[in-house]
């Protein structure tokens, strides 16, 4: 099966804009379908088409928690140490992280011990990212790919699953100097992301892979970096001890709340 070119089939319909009536009722059997916590976003009558459900907004902006914040909602899959340049997507299932970061992986920064985060973001969930601190971004790379689905029984299915997905790498230096990556993972169906500072990206479009250094690009905490249409995972790899965690696998998260200390 090609997952890209479903995701491409998916996307139209998704963006389609079918007469009102209709749009309420699959508006309404999406909601039901995943249990939606609509009360900090407007009606489903609001929307028009699938897809503008899927990257609704907040109607007030949350506040944020003191400490190093979740950039999104969702659910943490695994937050660990790593070493050896392996990491654990879930339980007893790996990834390599140079495989993951490509030209933005520098051994020299990430030798020995790093600390990592995986935030599964399902079809329910809040699609907009944010920075989880203030943030100087230094560089971001585009790695085309396939998009299987991340949801967790497919990273018991596929082998280093998200080295194996397209992917977007934002390399940041945090106030204290320390580098962090973020990495955001595409993912089956719609399979796009967007990002406010970076309009050149199109994502899921058989684009060819892209690198773009950035001078003097500062992000506050909490500030909005862009969306997924539908969802997808969202890693961060630090150097040990750069971010102490206060999390666990299967912890739900919210964008804004305190996830650790940085």
């Amino acid at each position: 099966m090609d997952y890209n070119k479903f995701s491409n089939y998916f996307g139209l319909i998704a963006h389609h804009k079918f007469p009102k009536p209709v749009q309420n009722l699959i508006n309404k059997w999406y909601v039901k379908k995943f249990k939606i916590d609509m009360s900090e976003f407007d009606s489903v009558d609001k929307f028009d088409s699938l897809n503008a459900l899927f990257t609704r907004t907040l109607k007030k902006q949350r506040e944020l928690e003191d400490g190093f914040i979740s950039p999104s909602d969702g659910t943490c899959l695994e937050c660990k140490t790593g070493n050896l340049n392996t990491a654990y997507s879930i339980k007893n299932f790996s990834y390599k992280i140079d495989e993951l970061l490509e030209q933005s992986f520098y051994k020299e920064e990430l030798q020995g011990e790093f600390d990592y985060l995986n935030i599964y973001l399902s079809p329910k969930d809040y699609h907009h990212y944010h920075a989880p601190q203030n943030l100087q971004i230094l560089n971001l790379l585009y790695i085309p790919g396939k998009l299987f689905s991340v949801a967790p029984k497919w990273l018991q299915k596929v082998d280093n699953l998200y080295s194996k997905n397209e992917r977007v790498v934002i390399k940041a230096k945090l106030d204290n100097g320390s580098f962090i990556w973020i990495v955001f993972v595409g993912a089956l169906n719609v399979g796009k992301m967007k990002f406010d500072f970076e309009p050149r990206i199109n994502t899921n479009a058989n684009g060819k892979r892209a690198f773009y250094t950035y001078d003097n690009l500062n992000l506050k905490k909490g500030e909005h970096i862009g969306n997924f249409e539908l969802g997808s995972t969202i890693v961060i790899i630090s150097k040990k001890g750069v971010i102490s965690y206060d999390i666990k696998a299967g912890d739900k998260l919210k964008f804004g709340c305190s996830i650790g200390k940085a």
